[in-house]
């Protein structure tokens, strides 16, 4: 069974277990991979463009990436307890380029990723935060009301109702987000998160003091 159609999975039987619906095609008066219809979109010629995440110097000794799903709670934790160590330690003294990759177990970690992004990129990290921050919350009841949980978030921010509406309706943009997904799933073969690629190098998760010697070595080897 190829990555997709495990990602897609099969209709109600994957929502049941929180999968993703059956995605239809852009111009479908109902998109049920989406929290609301996408009603009278107009298919764009090209695709929109989905937009690397990136903290640090352009010009870093070493390259991290990591690889996370907002519904993880792995990833809830690194993000809590880990990245504002890395941050200070590394990514704001120049020594490491940090790029975050969103990876799409469900369809809620979807829909957060486009509220994120709906925020634009100055904001994007900041709503992460918080998305982690309140995991445990937004992530309970219906879909309704999940969507109605990241719309809160997003409110948080300072974006409109308007705004939201149109982030989480834009088919077109959900479909770029997972094909981005598919293309990097394709490039490193992540079965779990969060994972990290450090100066090239495949690593699963583990503590940050951990990190820290292997991005130490990273460094020193680049220099």
């Amino acid at each position: 069974m190829d990555r997709r159609t495990l990602l897609l999975g099969a209709g109600a039987g994957a929502l049941a277990v929180g999968g993703y619906a059956v995605l239809r095609p852009v111009n479908a008066p109902d998109l049920s991979l989406l929290p609301q219809a996408a009603r009278a979109q107009t298919v764009p010629a090209t695709a929109p463009e989905v937009i690397e995440m990136v903290l640090g110097a352009p010009d870093a000794p070493v390259e991290v990436i990591e690889y996370a799903s907002f519904t993880c709670p792995h990833c809830r934790t690194f993000h809590e307890n880990s990245l504002p160590l890395l941050k200070a330690d590394y990514i704001e003294k120049g020594l490491v380029r940090y790029i975050y990759r969103e990876v799409y177990f469900d369809r809620f970690g979807l829909w957060a990723g486009m509220v994120a992004r709906c925020a634009g990129p100055e904001r994007y990290f900041g709503v992460v935060d918080l998305i982690y921050a309140r995991q445990a919350e937004w992530t309970q009841g219906a879909p309704a009301e999940v969507a109605e949980n990241l719309r809160r978030i997003g409110r948080t921010v300072g974006l409109t109702n308007e705004q939201l509406d149109a982030c989480l309706t834009d088919a077109a943009m959900a479909e770029a987000m997972i094909a981005t997904y598919e293309a990097h799933m394709e490039q490193h073969d992540i079965s779990g998160t969060p994972a990290f690629v450090i100066a090239g190098q495949m690593y699963s998760n583990q503590s940050y003091a951990d990190m820290s010697a292997i991005l130490d070595e990273a460094i020193a080897a680049a220099q």
